[in-house]
């Protein structure tokens, strides 16, 4: 059953397409993850699904309501982290939680959403004080509060340190769980390829691919890369299966210590897909 439907979706500011024509089917409980370069059209599609930003043309149904008529009983169902805010300086996390909690009918306990992104310890600090890295995990916080049953992630742990991430990762597996629906947009690829179920690149306003992290633009089927030194000095070569290149090596008594296979990796494949499209 789809969490999310999309089919054409268009939106233009003036005479730039941001978004040309979109189609996507996201399940529900799955974690899917948008990737593209700044001004793909990333955010727009977002703030389209979000109810945030009006479309020009298409279908959209989230949790099977269209997201520009859906009322207060639709928006208590989707949770969200924004790219970037920079409200709520005078009050304090505790009381922040606490109060947005109050706008869902079975919120989380306040505390208990603290401890899990990690800000127990700033429950009395004013959000003004709080550094970037711990306002990212507030608005984390805000996002899971009210138990959504999607949750719409724009470069969440942006200023995160890496141990910080780590922990996201793990809060972010502990909703998919429990059957969140999770949206998230992010430029870290070793996060799209950690959280994932499947993911799709934007550029210029179209899906250039999509897939598994592990199947994405043919990356599955790609071609290795194997390197080995002999006793003529390095060598390199591609095969679409190295099995009989590996064969051969070994009844040549070659040194298969310094052999290395690997295949291109998401960044690789990335950045060819975002290449092709220009």
């Amino acid at each position: 059953m789809a969490a999310i439907e999309v089919r054409g979706l268009r939106k233009a500011y003036g005479a730039h397409q941001a978004v040309a024509g979109i189609d996507l089917s996201i399940a529900a409980g799955e974690v899917f993850a948008l990737l593209g370069p700044n001004g793909a059209g990333k955010t727009t599609t977002v703030e389209v699904l979000e109810g945030h930003r009006r479309r020009d043309s298409g279908d959209v149904r989230v949790l099977g309501i269209d997201p520009a008529a859906g009322g207060r009983a639709w928006r208590a169902r989707i949770g969200i982290v924004l790219q970037a805010t920079n409200d709520l300086a005078d009050l304090r996390v505790g009381e922040t939680v606490r109060h947005v909690a109050g706008f869902f009918p079975d919120p989380r306990p306040a505390d208990q959403v603290m401890a899990q992104v990690g800000l127990a310890d700033q429950a009395r600090s004013r959000v003004g004080t709080l550094s970037g890295g711990q306002r990212r995990r507030l608005d984390v916080a805000l996002g899971i509060v009210g138990r959504p049953e999607v949750l719409f992630l724009d470069e969440p742990t942006t200023g995160f340190d890496p141990e910080a991430r780590r922990q996201f990762w793990q809060l972010i597996r502990a909703e998919a769980a429990e059957g969140t629906t999770i949206v998230l947009t992010t430029h870290y690829l070793d996060e799209a390829e950690a959280l994932a179920d499947r993911l799709a690149v934007i550029a210029d306003g179209v899906i250039v691919a999509e897939g598994t992290p592990a199947t994405l633009g043919g990356r599955a089927t790609a071609e290795a890369t194997v390197t080995w030194h002999g006793p003529d000095g390095p060598h390199c070569e591609k095969h679409a299966d190295p099995t009989a290149l590996l064969k051969r090596l070994a009844a040549e008594d070659a040194d298969l210590r310094t052999l290395t296979v690997t295949r291109p990796t998401l960044e690789d494949t990335y950045l060819t897909l975002i290449g092709q499209s220009r």
